[in-house]
């Protein structure tokens, strides 16, 4: 088993100090990305001017040099609070932008996303959207920076969205959810929705991946529907499944992280095809034809992946659903040696064991990896400093020690990504371990 270092122990304070550069923002900056995602959907932020501005280079520049969209920076509606709304509060005011956005802005959906002073300050956030609930579809996200980080936001989001959007559904036979994608947080999130789609629709499956769908809001609306809900996530959106579990009666699924390469991903085909009685010679037939490609296509690439990388020590900083499917890629069907994993999103402890399991067990390695929880940059550069490693699959904040102490090649697979622009590149799927390789393959021989 790996080594297992918590993000605090119990002899610490419970807020230790300053983290330098952890890799999210707070919970108004899940919320916002989340609502960006959605395609037709308007965020009216209720905070101060800097809330919304911060995530141009805090969220949608670190997430592969991505742009926010036509609503994002500074085309978002804000109410840009200051001194003055701290004493006599800022309801009056958020309650003229809302009716100015409603006439100026075209949208399908307007969320409204209330950040640390209104909270501090006791607006009532949730009646002054009611007021304009009869005129459009509007909803209130209550996202207090000090409720947690953006992964929390994007699950406030949606349970926002439970609350006070949905409506019961008949469920539909062999429609599902795709939940646990952070958008932005995972660098690779339009990527990899997309090649689950299209993998699911192979086998029969109508799917609602949410965002990047071009109707934002009937795909938020269909949510009840599902048959079932899939969280690719150990933890990420585990909250939101349950909360809809709990309201609409759809039972989900914990996909521990998206499937990357054959061997994962036929695994997960065939739980999906026990689990909605899917017809399994149909299935199979998807698998064998996707398998010959990946295979076939895989002896182009057997030659640099010898030379290069033979059984290379690795060392992978990233969230917890990217470092278990890089880390099992690596493993299992390209025969690195995982010597060490930081895992990066600070998951709640009570799904520790489980990451821990879930990276340390089933691994064709010899090698099993040492697993660290850990947030803060610096205390992350101090443990990649005790390992020796030829590829580090980490952020662009390990781009420097990898290169220049570590004398190891470095690819940037997780938030944040500056290095590199991604716009519908995934490590998903079938096809996704090929991709891997070819960036891996890119830094070892570097541009001509």
């Amino acid at each position: 088993m790996g080594t297992v270092t918590p993000l605090r122990t119990k002899e610490e304070p419970l807020y230790p100090g300053v983290a330098e550069a952890p890799r999210y923002s707070c919970a108004l900056g899940g919320a916002y990305m989340a609502t960006l995602a959605t395609f037709g959907a308007v965020p009216i932020l209720h905070s101060g001017a800097g809330c919304g501005m911060a995530q141009n280079f805090g969220q949608n520049f670190a997430a592969g040099l991505n742009d926010a969209g036509p609503q994002g920076n500074t085309s978002t509606p804000c109410s840009c609070l200051v001194e003055e709304h701290a004493v006599f509060g800022g309801e009056d005011k958020l309650r003229a932008l809302i009716k100015s956005t409603i006439e100026l802005v075209r949208g399908d959906l307007f969320a409204v996303i209330s950040g640390c002073v209104p909270a501090l300050i006791g607006d009532d956030v949730a009646a002054v959207v009611k007021e304009f609930r009869k005129d459009v579809p509007i909803i209130h996200v209550n996202t207090a920076g000090f409720l947690g980080n953006s992964y929390k936001g994007y699950e406030q989001f949606l349970e926002a969205v439970i609350d006070q959007l949905l409506e019961p559904l008949p469920a539909v036979r062999r429609q599902v959810n795709l939940l646990g994608i952070v958008p932005f947080q995972h660098v690779f999130w339009k990527g990899d929705l997309q090649a689950i789609k299209t993998l699911l629709e192979k086998i029969g499956l109508k799917v609602n991946m949410i965002f990047t769908e071009n109707n934002g809001l009937e795909a938020l609306r269909s949510i009840p529907a599902a048959e079932l809900n899939l969280v690719f996530s150990p933890w990420s959106g585990v909250g939101v499944a349950r909360k809809l579990e709990e309201k609409f009666g759809t039972p989900y699924a914990v996909i521990p992280s998206v499937p990357v390469g054959p061997k994962d991903t036929t695994a997960f085909l065939r739980f999906l095809a026990r689990r909605l009685r899917l017809r399994r010679s149909s299935v199979e037939k998807v698998i064998a034809a996707e398998e010959h490609r990946a295979y076939r296509f895989s002896e182009y690439m057997a030659a640099i992946s010898t030379m290069a990388l033979p059984n290379a020590y690795t060392a992978i900083v990233a969230d917890a659903g990217t470092a278990i499917g890089l880390t099992r890629y690596g493993s299992n069907e390209l025969g690195w040696l995982p010597e060490i994993v930081i895992i990066t999103d600070n998951p709640p402890e009570e799904f520790h064991a489980e990451i821990v399991r879930r990276l340390t067990e089933g691994l064709e390695s010899a090698v099993k990896p040492e697993v660290y929880f850990e947030i803060d940059s610096h205390k992350i550069r101090l443990l990649l400093r005790e390992h020796t490693v030829q590829l580090i699959l980490a952020s662009s904040l390990e781009k420097h020690i990898a290169v220049d102490e570590l004398n190891a090649m470095q690819v940037s697979v997780a938030f944040p990504v500056y290095d590199r622009l991604i716009v519908d590149r995934t490590y998903a799927g079938y096809r996704g371990g090929l991709a891997l390789m070819e960036d891996v393959a890119y830094k070892y021989g570097g541009p001509l």
